[in-house]
């Protein structure tokens, strides 16, 4: 997913505060995280989320997106 999309999908997250937005999903983790890993079924391992910064309305959030899960993760910098 490119850098304008991932945009304009954190845009739209954060100006609608996450309630309504579906397609794809996008999934909030805390605060301040930069990397996230993705669970794998049952199994005790699992995948890294490399994200990247993004800037909305004054404020910063780190965003990645899983091919696998089809899910945008989202994280506040501050």
């Amino acid at each position: 997913m490119g850098g304008k999309q991932m945009l304009g999908i954190v845009e739209r997250y954060t100006r609608k505060s996450g309630a309504e937005y579906t397609d794809p999903k996008v999934t909030r983790i805390a605060d301040r995280q930069t990397m996230y890993v993705e669970q794998i079924g049952e199994e005790s391992g699992g995948r890294s989320i490399m994200m990247s910064e993004y800037k909305v309305d004054n404020a910063t959030y780190w965003a990645g997106y899983s091919m696998r899960s089809q899910t945008v993760y989202i994280s506040q910098a501050a």
